[in-house]
């Protein structure tokens, strides 16, 4: 082989292969290079085969992975430096992720202007755009480059600040952060003429605490990378308090989860993106699951679990029986447990005052800890302790404690067990004393927190148990009703045939055809494809079922099948934990149409 036949072959590896190569050169094992890209060693290995017959170093014949000296020797003599370099330079220049998702042309060139800025001080740059998620094993090579990145730069767009996808990927770079001592990745979010209300509720509890930065204008460009590179350059950019007193920067306020305007009967459409607010026209009262919350809110002592996979309306439902809770005169506290730090969740004490501090707070009451906490007695009496003599002392007549993202918790097993148990015995306090009776607890939590954990079943049953329920025929009529839509029975059947009754995915339908951005037959004629309009949240599927094999096996043979099939019950559990499927005793069939038809194709491919 000549210098220009190794060339041309070279620049027609594919980008995973290009990855596996550069690893061989600088000398990691197949394991190593499995672990790192998310692939089995048997995948390195096949990548290693046809990267030998590229470079006609074997036939049909015969097997690829003989042939790797000869690769190497090959690269010796006609590209040395990547020997003497690629273990250097992975590890002296920073990696940075640069997502962006459903831009308009006017920010094009800023974000091209920034790649190039960024490429020429010495950054390696990943680039996550639409072309990369839709690409065959694009969500593995993502999820590779974020798990081992420096920094996640992120470009919000007012498409991408209600993405599901872009939603998942900071939230798995937030979770790398919280398990690792350097705190990488890094975040730094820049807004692209995108207004903060726009984010969606589990983007701004990711985000709680980054750096964020704005653009509304090309003027805005060189400014705007100037602070990015201060950013970066900042010493402990990664997780010192330094980077977040920028000039430039902003803050980002949490969810009011109790607004205080009153609901307007008519509106503009509005976009789906999380919690439905309280003066929205648009949210849609599930009379079993709503009216039974009303109820159990006003009796003493009581317990209320919301949980549901996400985009079911848990959040939304919390604010309305907060703000019911208020009509009748109780002291209310929403709690986001996504606003705590890290090092909170690593002690069960810190935990507790943190969890106690906050209800003071919000109660405006003084600090009174070092009088009422008495750790002597251990933290869960302690903080017992503090509530019953302290806060519930306050009180009058009632307290409801509004305890959201709970999924956070999920996450620190040991905090979890203590917290839980402490609530379920706060909860069989208001049968003996008093002055229990007084706290009245709403917690809610996605099913999706019980995927990656070692259970077939809800580890925290106690209290009323609310599971909410796709929406009803009647209830999408009054949707598309309040969208301008004047809808028939048919139309619903139509749209209902393929998503069911699921809100989130109702709601973006709707939002979008009563715009006239798509009609209904061109919505079910693309809808499970990489181009329709639910693309976004089949992909975020995809990625969670790429991270769970036995879980997309396990998916693949339920849509595959005409019949409800058995599967084993932690699989069962778990699917259904996604809202991927729906449970027929010992039985599951995929929950809708779309599920199935996109299941088909993309799980046959992986």
């Amino acid at each position: 082989m000549n210098q220009l036949e190794f060339t041309q072959a070279f620049l027609n590896l594919t980008p995973r292969q290009e990855e596996v190569l550069l690893k061989i050169l600088a000398g990691e094992k197949d394991a190593a290079i499995a672990q790192t890209l998310h692939i089995t060693k048997d995948t390195v290995r096949k990548h290693v085969e046809n990267i030998c017959k590229a470079f006609a170093l074997s036939t049909p014949e015969d097997s690829g992975h003989s042939h790797r000296p000869e690769l190497i020797s090959l690269f010796a003599k006609y590209r040395p430096d990547l020997f003497s370099t690629t273990q250097e330079q992975n590890k002296s220049r920073l990696q940075i992720v640069l997502s962006y998702h459903q831009i308009k042309e006017a920010e094009v060139e800023a974000i091209a202007q920034l790649e190039t800025a960024l490429k020429n001080q010495g950054y390696d740059i990943f680039l996550a755009n639409n072309s990369l998620r839709a690409a065959s094993n694009g969500l593995q090579s993502l999820y590779s480059a974020l798990s081992n990145c420096d920094c996640l730069l992120l470009l919000l767009s007012p498409l991408a600040a209600c993405s599901e996808m872009v939603t998942e990927e900071v939230r798995l770079v937030k979770t790398l952060r919280d398990s690792r001592n350097d705190s990488k990745p890094a975040i730094v979010s820049i807004r692209l003429n995108c207004p903060l209300s726009l984010l969606n509720h589990d983007l701004r509890g990711y985000l709680q605490g980054t750096p964020l930065l704005e653009w509304n204008q090309p003027a805005d460009t060189e400014n705007t990378i100037q602070s990015v590179f201060e950013l970066l350059a900042c010493k402990g950019y990664t997780g010192n308090s330094q980077i977040y007193t920028h000039s430039q920067t902003q803050s980002i306020a949490p969810y009011a989860v109790i607004p205080d305007r009153p609901p307007q009967p008519v509106a503009e459409p509005e976009l789906p993106r999380g919690q439905v607010e309280l003066a929205s026209a648009f949210y849609i009262e599930r009379p079993g699951s709503d009216r039974r919350s009303y109820e159990a809110i006003s009796k003493p002592g009581a317990l209320i679990r919301i949980k549901a996979p996400r985009q079911m309306g848990k959040t939304s439902l919390m604010a309305r029986i907060m703000h019911y809770a208020q009509v009748q005169g109780y002291a209310t506290v929403p709690l986001s447990f996504q606003l705590a730090d890290r090092k909170i969740f690593r002690d069960l004490e810190l935990f507790l005052k943190w969890f106690s501090i906050n209800v003071a707070l919000q109660l405006e009451l003084p600090d009174c800890l070092e009088r009422h906490w008495h750790s002597l007695f251990g933290d869960k009496v302690a903080c017992k302790a503090y509530f019953e003599r302290y806060i519930l002392a306050k009180i009058d007549p009632v307290l409801v404690l509004g305890l959201d993202e709970l999924d956070v918790i999920f996450k620190y097993p040991e905090i979890a067990a203590d917290f839980f148990g402490l609530l379920r015995a706060w909860h069989e306090e208001a049968k003996n004393q008093e002055i229990w009776k007084k706290l009245r607890l709403i917690i809610v939590h996605s099913t999706e927190v019980y995927v990656p954990m070692d259970i077939n079943q809800s580890p925290f049953n106690v209290g009323l148990p609310v599971e909410l329920p796709e929406f009803q025929p009647e209830m999408v009529v009054d949707l598309a009703r309040r969208h301008g839509l004047t809808w028939f029975q048919n139309e619903v059947d139509q749209l209902m045939n393929l998503v069911g009754g699921h809100p989130y995915l109702i709601r973006l339908a709707l939002y979008h055809i009563s715009r006239q951005e798509i009609t209904l037959t061109e919505l079910l004629k693309t809808a499970a494809t990489n181009s329709g309009l639910y693309n976004d949240h089949l992909r975020r599927h995809l990625w969670n079922l790429e991270q769970h094999p036995e879980l997309a096996t396990a998916l693949k043979k339920v849509v595959n099948s005409d019949s409800p099939v058995q599967l084993e019950s932690r699989q069962s559990f778990k699917l259904h934990s996604l809202g991927l499927v729906n449970l027929h005793g010992n039985q599951v069939t995929p929950r809708s149409r779309l599920y199935r038809q996109y299941f088909q194709v993309n799980l046959a491919t992986n």
